[in-house]
């Protein structure tokens, strides 16, 4: 009688040990997926101050109350999910600046997203606005899809959907667009 117990025992003792086995690993299973589908930021700083400079000159001020970095993912990018402030300074030491509510950049594609009251003020008073903007880093050009509205110096607009510009604004092209524009005699 007592092998019995003893024996029934240890039966029920290696089936709930293998019951527990088999339920954690279904738990490490889990966990496993959750770690694959989200990912953390490598880098997080709040309230930046980046000034980008070339030969001892700033070219740009980069201005954003919060800024998550992810490298460390097969498509890295840096989002500002509190908004951006930019100065660009060309040679002449002119003034632009981009504002934005939200911003993403792509690392591969050097691409950046602006979205929410986008607007970009020169120092000569030009001015375009939009809920969201792209710019492509490498051909210096900027481009969206919805609808703009750009103001020049003399009070002139353009304003309709899609527009795509040079980051000085030299070249513009719209693909359906409306506005007054005023000329000065000089």
């Amino acid at each position: 009688m007592k092998l019995f117990i003893k024996n029934n025992i240890l039966n029920m003792v290696t089936i709930f040990i293998v019951t527990m086995f088999f339920s954690c690993e279904s738990d490490i299973k889990k966990v496993q997926q959750l770690s694959e589908t989200s990912f953390i930021p490598t880098g997080e700083a709040d309230t930046i101050n980046l000034k980008y400079t070339d030969s001892g000159q700033i070219k740009s001020i980069l201005k954003s109350p919060k800024m998550l970095d992810y490298s460390n993912i097969t498509n890295p990018f840096t989002e500002f999910p509190k908004g951006i402030h930019v100065t660009l300074i060309d040679n002449k030491g002119n003034a632009t600046t981009v504002v934005s509510n939200y911003a993403i950049s792509y690392k591969k594609t050097s691409i950046i997203d602006l979205q929410g009251n986008v607007t970009i003020s020169s120092q000569n008073g030009k001015k375009l606005e939009t809920s969201q903007l792209y710019f492509d880093q490498k051909n210096e050009w900027f481009f969206t899809e919805k609808h703009f509205k750009y103001t020049d110096e003399a009070g002139g607009y353009l304003e309709g959907p899609g527009v795509d510009f040079s980051k000085d604004f030299k070249v513009f092209n719209m693909q359906q667009s409306s506005g007054e524009v005023n000329t000065t005699d000089k």
